[in-house]
């Protein structure tokens, strides 16, 4: 279902950060109907969702949701479809909880967020979109009756409550929450995490067939966090051809460790790809990493721009 790099990127972020949380389903297929929800997320006990360093992201997962991430403003269309797969996906709840003779409580139907990049005054005053006074400035809430929420990260003010939801927009926006994240201290996970994948983000646009300038602006936004991911993977390689070294000597041992540094981070960018193409990485998936890291650089390229219009079973069968 992954259409694009940055879909890729969304759904794995999000469901990197969400996961603590609750359960997340990705591309997620409304049962009788042929549409995909990008995130779908239910929280587990309120308890677990108190999370105050995810900010308004925390705030968003307290109840269940559908995230529909977006890299430019949304068309009329886009938003009308996003409404469709919230009534969808309530419908579907409805008949679930009448087959088990229950009832769902108005604070456990689901709530549409669409976050965008951007969103224009003139599109907020088509919706009939206000800000509300107990949320941050730049969400915005049509009708109540709609259940949704408008994000627009270009609106929003630049404050760590909101980081998580920034390092999402374009330009000079992105470009400081990136900054943000580089800045916060080494052994905090999240950081590790988020530069792991704006890496691999910036590697995908890369092996795309073509690249426009809004690309090439975004993917050097993305090279300080690719840099010092790289740097990170050559260095454990090193550690590693450090010990090889007290046996082969501190040379040979060095070189061997910048292969190994390499070779991490191809079959990183590999599980990450494949995390985001499928929702996990099984037993299965994760006995074609190496395979496919080992395919030389121009198959490797070509395989990683075909891998979102790759069936599941047609991947495996190639690697069989």
């Amino acid at each position: 279902m992954t259409k694009n790099p940055f879909d890729q990127f969304s759904k794995q972020y999000f469901e990197e950060f969400l996961s603590p949380l609750g359960e997340v389903r990705i591309n997620y297929e409304i049962p009788g109907e042929p549409r995909f929800v990008d995130i779908w997320f239910t929280p587990s006990t309120p308890e677990t969702t108190a999370s105050p360093e995810l900010g308004i992201l925390a705030r968003i997962a307290a109840t269940p949701c559908l995230l529909e991430p977006f890299r430019k403003q949304p068309t009329e269309r886009e938003i009308r479809s996003c409404l469709g797969k919230l009534i969808h996906l309530e419908a579907d709840l409805h008949r679930q909880a009448n087959r088990d003779e229950e009832t769902i409580a108005p604070d456990e139907l689901p709530r549409l967020w669409i976050i965008a990049a951007s969103c224009s005054d003139n599109l907020l005053n088509k919706l009939m979109a206000r800000e509300d006074e107990t949320w941050l400035r730049g969400i915005y809430f049509p009708s109540k009756v709609f259940l949704t929420g408008i994000i627009a990260i270009d609106k929003l003010p630049p404050t760590p409550e909101t980081l998580w939801l920034r390092i999402l927009g374009k330009g000079l926006i992105q470009q400081q929450a990136i900054a943000e994240v580089i800045a916060l201290p080494k052994e905090d996970t999240r950081r590790s995490a988020v530069v792991k994948m704006l890496a691999t983000w910036k590697v995908s646009i890369e092996v795309s067939s073509s690249i426009d300038a809004e690309e090439r602006e975004l993917i050097m936004n993305l090279s300080q966090a690719y840099l010092e991911w790289e740097q990170k993977t050559e260095l454990r390689g090193v550690e590693i051809g450090k010990e090889i070294g007290k046996e082969i000597g501190k040379e040979i041992g060095k070189e061997i460790g910048k292969e190994i540094g390499k070779e991490q981070e191809r079959r990183e960018i590999v599980e990450n790809f494949l995390l985001a193409r499928f929702g996990e990485l099984d037993s299965q998936l994760a006995a074609i990493v190496q395979p496919i890291s080992n395919l030389p650089a121009t198959e490797y390229a070509l395989l990683l721009l075909q891998l979102s219009s790759l069936s599941r079973e047609d991947l495996l069968a190639r690697f069989e």
